[in-house]
């Protein structure tokens, strides 16, 4: 599947204490694949990443407010983890909204470890299967998710995984249904 993501544009959400191997490992296989990508943030300047929540891992360039992107712009989304992070995301209205408006495009959007936390918040997982990391497990569940405990979990637009322990068959996945999401996605 050499170049099955040539021309298109990924819209990375992240904020600070984004769990670096969840952004860095996809986004890799994202260019691999073709891809190029943005990273959206709530602030300008950088975002400091972590290693397993705690340790600091170093910074990440921010390419765009999400206040200022439109879901028009980009192809997919991407929302990593780490625990601080949607938790800074599910705070802010403009991210909120980015990911209410990404939902309702049918744009694919792949989720993992402590992500979905956000799409809790944009009330964008009733009805639909999921996995995440198991803390927020009840969340889904309480907004209508069926939750799975599994590597990767495809259901319509989304993509999601359970930790970085999934992350070679979360880059593959996210890879394979980014490329096949040439239309909205029935959800």
């Amino acid at each position: 599947m050499e170049y099955a993501l040539r021309d298109r544009k990924v819209a990375i959400l992240a904020a600070d204490g984004v769990e670096r191997v969840e952004l860095e490992q996809p986004r890799g296989a994202l260019y691999g694949a073709g891809a190029t990508s943005e990273i959206l943030s709530i602030h300008p300047g950088e975002i400091q990443a972590r290693q397993f929540d705690i340790s600091p891992a170093g910074t990440f360039p921010v390419d765009r407010l999400v206040a200022d992107a439109s879901v028009d712009d980009y192809d997919a989304l991407l929302l990593p983890g780490g625990t601080m992070n949607p938790d800074q995301l599910r705070m802010n209205k403009d991210a909120v909204g980015f990911v209410k408006a990404f939902v309702a495009s049918g744009k694919p959007i792949g989720v993992i470890c402590h992500g979905p936390w956000t799409l809790v918040e944009a009330d964008a997982v009733r009805g639909h299967r999921l996995t995440s990391w198991p803390s927020i497990r009840t969340d889904l569940r309480n907004a209508g998710a069926e939750v799975v405990d599994e590597e990767v979990v495809i259901d319509g637009q989304f993509t999601s995984s359970r930790s970085p322990a999934d992350l070679p068959a979360f880059c593959r996945a996210v890879v394979d249904q980014f490329a096949r999401a040439r239309h909205k996605i029935a959800g």
